[in-house]
């Protein structure tokens, strides 16, 4: 990694939900690390051994006393980053390996070189990611929905890899716990004015992540929330 790359990892914290991934997080964690030396998960009443795992790793870790759910994690997450007073920039990050580190430091060296406050991943800028047919459909149903009602133009209006400056993380704030915290998330850019930048990610959908059936279930709460939120 090249000088520059390393006074920006260093300057920035990743910020990882954690709930019941003790199988994979440790990989994840000590992967991640080996470009961003500073990782806080927040343990969402894991019932496994997910926060030792993390803490093995070398994540600074938070808890939950019970499952709050992924955007309570979150603003615990970037409440406990915000601390750090050398940090400028947070990088919302998954627990299960779907998400991949090279693509967290390309948006972070958005952050650093363009005049954004917040660069959203995106599956929809290339081919590289392969929802199926039932969660595409689902996610662009969401991308319209959020186009509306929002003003912030994406193509991806669910993706949980986002890159924060301080005034940004500092600034949005979540008060929904389940999914749709990422819908809140889209409405804050709005609210606040935030300068905002899509970035095209490759989202890993592992044998792992599909052996929890994560992409029917979250497809389900995606249209439970927005409709009902």
């Amino acid at each position: 990694m090249s000088e520059p790359d390393r006074m920006i990892a260093a300057r920035t914290w990743l910020v990882i939900p954690l709930f019941n991934e003790g199988t994979v997080v440790g990989d994840v964690i000590r992967h991640a690390r080996e470009t961003f030396p500073n990782v806080v998960c927040v343990d969402d009443g894991s019932t496994d051994d997910s926060a030792e795992a993390a803490r093995r790793a070398g994540a600074h870790v938070v808890h939950h006393p019970i499952n709050l759910g992924q955007g309570a994690s979150l603003q615990t997450g970037l409440r406990y980053a915000l601390t750090d007073p050398g940090a400028e920039y947070f990088v919302t990050f998954d627990s299960d390996g779907q998400h991949r580190v090279e693509d967290a430091l390309d948006m972070v060296r958005r952050l650093a070189a363009e005049p954004l406050d917040i660069v959203v991943g995106s599956r929809f800028l290339d081919d590289r990611t392969k929802p199926g047919a039932i969660k595409r459909l689902v996610l662009k149903a969401a991308v319209v929905f959020q186009n509306v009602t929002s003003g912030v133009r994406l193509t991806d209006a669910h993706n949980g890899l986002r890159a924060l400056s301080r005034h940004a993380a500092s600034s949005i704030r979540v008060t929904q716990n389940r999914m749709a915290h990422a819908s809140e998330i889209v409405n804050e850019i709005g609210r606040l004015k935030l300068r905002y930048a899509e970035q095209p990610v490759h989202i890993i959908y592992t044998d792992y992540s599909r052996s929890k059936g994560q992409s029917v279930w979250n497809s389900v709460n995606i249209i439970s929330d927005l409709i009902f939120k």
